[in-house]
Formats: structure tokens, C-alpha cells, sequence
């Protein structure tokens, strides 16, 4: 147990504090039980030493640890519990859960039987979290983390503090705010930039093996992930990567089930469910009509690739620019918000407003008799009216 507090001691003293994630705010920390779960390279594990390193004192009432680490391989996770509590341990960090086998009855049980304790605890297998959840929902409060936003990414990289913006707020007000944002920063400068490598914390430690990292993140969840935990037949993996490449370079991808169904091979109702687990992995943001009551064998109406950096990983320069604004649309705002499909336009947010994304040219035409409509447009500074510059919504979180 000793070796566990060294390597935390050692993680600790090269954790920086000069930036920290956002979602930091919205946990309830002072919860006994707290998950967070988001894909892998998202900065789970540096959320967590932050959050320590900030507001915990670094003695034996506090341990992080992984449970990858290989002290697990002959010692139970209630083991330490329980001689982290006889030591006076009251705070436990317990990092990539999924690698440890029968770890949500193990945390049901210290949970229920060591009261003075508060545990956090992250998964980067989105289906291991999934599948625990039921076991855990009276008991865990789960928290998702994604990818860095557009703020979040300027704030990081460029020196710049800038605060989450409401979509209330932008659509009241974008002229103003986008005029305070752009006298601080040139956004357009940096917004393709973003969009090809601004997701992923990570990029910065190797960016030459950006996209190789992105595609073993993939390859895990396809061909381990899925397998394993939802029984995708392994041999279909290689066209499933197909149907992605060819949703990134889509305008957008609107799918045709009966004939990609009959392309890879297998029968309709299988592909829908494999549609259904690609959007549990976080691959791709399946889109529908009506976002109520959906089952893994109803076709979504659009699908997108989970975020632009994906899209840039597996079509290139192939990957197609209003496929690309789209998707940045979508990933931002339904991360706080509703985002369903709409036949009479791109998209409808909170079963109230209306959004067309698009280019410089696009006009109020399509839109003009909606109430509540916008125009979400791409490579403007500043908006009017209802014409918002498409940068401006990865401010919302």
C-alpha cells in the first residue's frame, strides 16, 4: 500500500494547475460516491489530481490511484479500503475502474459499508459505465466528461480566460459578445485549427502522433469494446470503419439502412443495434426526430462522427466542410442541450429553436417563416440579426 501512496505523491508534484476543465464546477464533490465517465485522452485523470492538488490536503487522509496499476493483481480493491480507512483515510481517487474485474459490486459495497468515506471514481470503457450504472444509480452521482470546447481549447492554448456563455445569452446578445471576444482574440484564427487537433488535451504532448493515438482510441472501443461487451461480431469491424470514413466525408451522412445493412452483410435489425453501440462508445452522434424513448433498432435520422478531430483522423483532407461545421455544432451544443433532427431544417434545439448551419452565403430563405430560427454561420466574426457566427456556440460549456 505504501508503493500506492509513493506513485500518487509522484503524480501530484507534476500536476499543473494552470488550467483546469470547466466541468470541475458542476461536480458535487462533497458526494459520498461520484463517477465520471468520458472517452479516452479527455483528461479524466488530470481532472481528478487537479481537483486534489486545489482543495485536499497531500497526507494519508487522501489516495488517488489506478486500478491498472499492477498492485491489483494480488489485491482486492476492498483490501485497501479497508486499511485506507483504518489509517485514517477519508478521500479516494479510484482512476480507470474498467480495468479492475467486478469493480461496481466492490464500490456498492464500500459505499454501503464505509460511510465516512467519499470516492471518485472515472471510466474511459463507456460500456463497462453503461452497464454499471444500474447497479450503481442509487448510489453514484455520474458525471460525462467530453472533449475540450472551443473556449476551453483558446483558454488552454492561447492565454486567454475566457468565461462559459449561455445559449440564452447568444442568442439574445451574440453581437455583443462576439465583438468582446474578438477584441481579446481572433477566433477564425484559430477555429480550423480546433477543428483538426483542438479535442483531445493530449495533442500537445506528442502532436506528430495525434491522429495515430485517435486511431487506437477507435480500435479499442471496435474491436475490443464492442466484442467483448455487446457481442459485435469481430469480422464486421473492418467495413464498420468503412461506414464511419464515410460518414466524415458525407454532407451529411443520411443513412440508407437497407442498403448499408445489405454492403457489410448482416441483416437490418443487426446494424441498427451496431448503429446504437457506435453512439454508446461515442464514436458518432446519432441523430432523431424525437429523442424520447429511443431503442437501439430505431434508424436515426443523421449521423455524425462523435467530433471533428475524428473526422479529420479517418477522411484527411477528405473530411467535408459542411459535414465538419455540423458536426462542431452538434458536439457543443448537445452537450448541455437537447439536439434532435428536423425536417424543415438542420437541426432543432430544446424542442424550440430552429438552426441552419452554413457558409457566408446562406440566407434566411429556408428558415423565414419559423419562429425562434437562427443562422449558425461559418467563418464570420461578428453576426446580426438572427445570423450567429458558428464558432461562437463552442462557448456554451
Amino acid at each position: 500500500m505504501d508503493t500506492l501512496f509513493e506513485r500518487f505523491y509522484q503524480k501530484i508534484d507534476y500536476i499543473k494547475l494552470d488550467f483546469i476543465r470547466s466541468i470541475k464546477e458542476n461536480i458535487h464533490w462533497e458526494s459520498r460516491l461520484i463517477g465520471i465517465k468520458g472517452p479516452r485522452g479527455v483528461g479524466k485523470t488530470t481532472l481528478l489530481l487537479q481537483y486534489i492538488k486545489q482543495n485536499l490536503a497531500i497526507d494519508e487522509t487522501v489516495l488517488y490511484v489506478s486500478l491498472d496499476n499492477i498492485w491489483f493483481s494480488e489485491n482486492k480493491l476492498l483490501n485497501l479500503v479497508d486499511k485506507f480507512t483504518k489509517r485514517g483515510g477519508k478521500f479516494l481517487f479510484l482512476d480507470e475502474v474498467h480495468k479492475y474485474p467486478n469493480w461496481s459490486q466492490e464500490l456498492k459495497n464500500i459505499y454501503d459499508d464505509y460511510p465516512q468515506l467519499h470516492v471518485v471514481f472515472t471510466g474511459s470503457s463507456l460500456l463497462e459505465i453503461l452497464n454499471a450504472r444500474a447497479d450503481l444509480s442509487r448510489r453514484a452521482t455520474i458525471y460525462h466528461m467530453q472533449g475540450l470546447s472551443f473556449r476551453e481549447y483558446l483558454n488552454m492554448n492561447h492565454g486567454t480566460s475566457f468565461k462559459r456563455i449561455t445559449l440564452e445569452e447568444i442568442l439574445q446578445n451574440h453581437t455583443q459578445l462576439s465583438r468582446e471576444i474578438v477584441s481579446q482574440i481572433k477566433p477564425i484564427r484559430y477555429f480550423t485549427e480546433y477543428l483538426k487537433t483542438g479535442y483531445y488535451p493530449f495533442y500537445n504532448e506528442l502532436p506528430a502522433l495525434y491522429y495515430s493515438r485517435i486511431e487506437e482510441v477507435i480500435n479499442m472501443m471496435l474491436e475490443i469494446e464492442l466484442p467483448l461487451l455487446r457481442g459485435v461480431d469481430i469480422g464486421y469491424i473492418p467495413r464498420i470503419k468503412q461506414i464511419l470514413q464515410i460518414i466524415a466525408e458525407s454532407v451529411p451522412f443520411i443513412p440508407n439502412v437497407s442498403k448499408l445493412s445489405e454492403k457489410i452483410g448482416i441483416n437490418r435489425t443487426t446494424f441498427l443495434a451496431y448503429l446504437h453501440y457506435l453512439q454508446e462508445v461515442k464514436v458518432t452522434q446519432n441523430l432523431f426526430k424525437d429523442s424520447s424513448g429511443i431503442s437501439k433498432l430505431q434508424k436515426p435520422d443523421k449521423i455524425f462522427l462523435e467530433n471533428t478531430n475524428l473526422c479529420y483522423t479517418l477522411a484527411g483532407n477528405n473530411a467535408n466542410t459542411g459535414n465538419l461545421r455540423e458536426t462542431f455544432f452538434v458536439n457543443q451544443v448537445s452537450y448541455l442541450h437537447q439536439v434532435t433532427f428536423s425536417d424543415r431544417s438542420d437541426f432543432l434545439v430544446d424542442e424550440k429553436y430552429t438552426f441552419e448551419i452554413g457558409g457566408k452565403g446562406k440566407t434566411n430563405k429556408q428558415i423565414e417563416d419559423i419562429p425562434n430560427a437562427f443562422l449558425s454561420i461559418d467563418d464570420i466574426e461578428h453576426g446580426y440579426g438572427n445570423r450567429i457566427p458558428l464558432w461562437l456556440f463552442g462557448f456554451l460549456y
